[in-house]
């Protein structure tokens, strides 16, 4: 094509049968084999914006490299994005470039955190992204390649590799890949975005600094409040069964019968975060260092006593989440089964990483 004339990036002479091996061995890959970036693959990924190759979206930390529109195009031809899903992949790389997602704390955290994708709006069906069954496992070239454009971003251009700058002590799964679209259509509230304030008509990424999900299984309850209370003390685990408050925003994943159920009984997306606010508390005697454990964080941010408030006593009551708002709440996974899930975040607030939205320019 007369477009890849025009790439700026260095071209590679493969001499050998096999371009995976070498993309392999010149340490570009995630693990698993990616497809080979040929000068036609991303002139066709390039032709599915307006937006000019040279333009710098932002840098990805640590290594702070540039990610210019060309660069996001070779790590998506790698990643196995279709061409229609770049625009996608662009918003999602504006979002993790801000300096409020700290994409750099991100990727050299021992705490294994990882980007996560949140789509939603119209583009979800326009690229065949999955919200139903299996929201968040395989078998969905969108969800996969997406998720995956962007972590090759993070070796490739950030240059977070591991054994190098990486440091995560166990790492995850979801570290291939993070990506999911919110099952609006099975949701009884407004979607993520609108929450946020764009419009239904409009698609937006959302991306969050997390951790792995953690599933809960919950067949039994049958009315708002004592669902709310089995995923709320289901959660008081994330992190540490003692790290109360948590530092860090939380996503709590719906599945659609669970939804139901808040919604039968009349419950709002609000309604269901100020319960868990207010509910998922233990007292300060049980979370002191040494009492069924060591470890005692989070609680000494409250300590120090402050003038509109008295110190506090074995009695006092912590919250498992700082604010009702750190919980952050999408619908998603298949209508059978009745199993939603949790994902912690790592370090939050002006000190951390904030959940991050970008719209998506089709």
């Amino acid at each position: 094509m007369a477009a890849s004339a025009h790439l700026a990036s260095q071209r590679i002479e493969v001499q050998e049968d096999d371009p995976v091996e070498l993309l392999y061995g010149r340490g570009v890959t995630d693990g698993l084999p990616v497809v080979p970036p040929t000068q036609e693959r991303v002139a066709r990924m390039l032709a599915a914006t307006a937006r000019d190759p040279k333009e710098e979206i932002g840098t990805i930390g640590p290594n702070y490299g540039r990610a210019s529109v060309e660069k996001i195009a070779i790590n998506a031809v790698m990643a196995g994005c279709h061409p229609s899903y770049f625009p996608t992949v662009l918003a999602a790389v504006e979002a993790i470039c801000e300096e409020q997602f700290c994409i750099h704390g991100i990727n050299v955290t021992t705490f294994s955190a990882s980007p996560m994708t949140i789509i939603n709006g119209p583009v979800r069906h326009q690229i065949g992204v999955n919200c139903g069954h299996n929201a968040m496992g395989h078998g969905f070239r969108a969800n996969a390649t997406i998720g995956r454009a962007l972590r090759l971003m993070i070796i490739n251009i950030g240059g977070a590799k591991p054994h190098e700058i990486t440091k995560a002590t166990m790492g995850h799964p979801a570290q291939y890949t993070f990506c999911v679209g919110e099952n609006e259509e099975d949701s009884p509230w407004e979607p993520l975005h609108v929450e946020k304030g764009f419009g239904p008509e409009q698609s937006t990424v959302t991306l969050f600094g997390g951790h792995s999900p953690l599933q809960i299984n919950d067949h039994a309850s049958r009315n708002a409040e004592q669902l709310a209370l089995s995923l709320g003390w289901t959660m008081a685990g994330l992190w540490n069964h003692k790290n109360y408050p948590l530092f860090s925003d939380t996503v709590l994943v719906v599945c659609p019968e669970h939804a139901k159920t808040f919604a039968q009984d009349g419950w709002s997306k609000h309604d269901l975060r100020q319960f868990l606010y207010e509910n998922i508390r233990r007292p300060l005697r049980e979370l002191r260092p040494g009492v069924n454990g060591g470890e005692g964080a989070g609680v000494s941010m409250l300590r120090t006593p402050k003038k509109d408030r008295p110190p506090p006593t074995d009695d006092t009551l912590f919250p498992k989440f700082p604010k009702p708002e750190n919980i952050v709440i999408i619908v998603a996974g298949g209508t059978a089964g009745r199993f939603s899930a949790a994902v912690q975040g790592w370090a939050g607030f002006d000190a951390g990483s904030r959940i991050t939205t970008k719209e998506i320019q089709t």
